[in-house]
């Protein structure tokens, strides 16, 4: 785990891609991910992707196998397969990681209506056969379950996250 002020977090929502880059902006990883399929906002219910200065609040699923299955951020027990999938075909599958977002900017991000930490922004893995690059999520950042551990791996509670 790196000390949450050496990397920093950037979404490009256009690009479908998650950059973790240094304090300096020397870039350290590149992620295809999936936003929302509503595009950017900020309002509670929208189902969109918020904009603007974060960072990560908690970070939840350190050493469980991949493919973990999460419910309201608690591993359920599961592990994700497709027979799972076809049990459950309506669930918005939450696997492996979690990193829980909190907005930075009151009346932006932040505060009634708006706010990205009780509305459960997550970045958090999804099933490999979602695809990424296209938007589709419901607000979330999904990525890749390889990808997800990957960025666990490098960063803490307080990692700066900026999405635009």
């Amino acid at each position: 785990m790196t000390h949450p002020a050496s990397v920093r977090i950037d979404i490009d929502l256009s690009l479908q891609r998650l950059r973790l880059e240094t304090a300096g902006g020397e870039l350290v990883a590149s992620y295809p991910v999936s936003t929302a399929l509503n595009g950017p906002g900020e309002s509670d219910g929208s189902g969109c992707t918020p904009r603007g200065e974060h960072y990560v609040r908690a970070c939840i699923g350190a050493g469980l196998p991949v493919g973990t299955v999460f419910r309201a951020r608690r591993p359920t027990g599961e592990i994700y397969s497709s027979e799972l999938a076809r049990q459950h075909p309506d669930r918005d599958w939450i696997l492996s990681r979690i990193l829980w977002l909190c907005g930075r900017q009151w009346g932006e991000n932040r505060g009634p209506g708006v706010d990205t930490f009780r509305r459960f922004i997550y970045i958090h893995g999804t099933p490999d056969s979602e695809p990424m690059g296209v938007p589709l999520s419901h607000g979330c950042v999904r990525m890749r379950n390889e990808d997800i551990i990957d960025l666990f791996d490098r960063v803490a509670p307080g990692t700066a996250v900026s999405i635009r």
